[in-house]
């Protein structure tokens, strides 16, 4: 599932493999911008903004992407064969001589000015995984509703920018709370816990191939049977601190797990 780390890693490979290079093929697949033509143009660079993508080209141009759920952007070396879906799942096609990155079932794609990018992204919270992180307003703005659930206003990118469903599960669990506490009614050290928490995690992930939370490799996971996380997508397994079979309720169409022995707070 596409988090702050994910798509930092996809603004990472895009820029590897467009960077600096002139564009020969630039395809749009969406409705607003099916004419619109970047060929031509030099990729400027391509940058992460929390769960946000920005490619940016010269002549003050940038596609903003969003991956949601299930998007993804594909590298592909002349010749190869795509295979990151069917092909009526493309969004986006960018090709230099040397590479061809391919949007997938990207639900937000825009071409905008460069100097407009705040329309599209202003509106987030600090960046985890941003130069301009910033712990103190993040803490402020997940309490400035006290009566908000944890879960809820951690997953709110306006409070603060790159956690998504799997971050926030693992989050609470670590602060031995249920998603549905109120924000208020953490105490004020354990708050500020939370939002370092979150900092340490995305950070230690920001490079890793494959997720995980519990500090379990998947090489150690193939080894030894470890798991990777504690509670996202453990529904019934037994909690890695105590044996209860974790839980899973759906929370507003998404999945939220949690261990009812460990975690202490209401539930559905």
């Amino acid at each position: 599932m596409p988090e702050g780390d994910t798509v930092l890693q996809t603004a990472a490979r895009l820029h590897a493999a467009l960077a600096g290079q002139v564009l020969t093929v630039s395809d749009l697949r969406v409705p607003r911008f099916a004419t619109a033509d970047l060929t031509g143009r030099t990729v400027l660079e391509a940058t992460a903004r929390g769960k946000h993508l920005l490619t940016r080209f010269e002549g003050g141009l940038t596609l903003h992407s969003h991956l949601r759920m299930d998007g993804a952007w594909r590298i592909y070396d002349p010749g190869e064969r795509w295979r990151g879906g069917a092909a009526h799942q493309i969004r986006a096609v960018l090709a230099t001589a040397e590479h061809t990155a391919v949007g997938y079932r990207l639900p937000v794609l825009e071409l905008l000015r460069t100097e407009d990018e705040e329309q599209a992204v202003g509106h987030l919270g600090p960046d985890l995984l941003g130069p301009g992180w910033d712990p103190e307003t993040a803490l402020s703005n997940l309490l400035a509703d006290p009566a908000r659930p944890v879960g809820e206003a951690l997953l709110d990118q306006r409070n603060l920018a790159g956690i998504g469903n799997v971050y926030m599960c693992e989050l609470c669990f670590m602060a031995r709370v249920t998603p549905w506490v109120p924000m208020g009614d953490l105490p004020p050290l354990l708050a500020t816990r939370l939002v370092s928490t979150a900092k340490q995690l995305l950070e230690a992930n920001r490079t890793r191939p494959v997720r995980t939370t519990t500090g379990t490799t998947e090489a150690m996971r193939r080894a030894h049977g470890r798991e990777r996380v504690f509670v996202y997508g453990r529904a019934r397994r037994p909690c890695l601190r105590c044996r209860t079979p974790i839980r899973v309720a759906d929370r507003e169409g998404r999945p939220a797990y949690w261990c009812p022995h460990c975690q202490r707070g209401p539930t559905p």
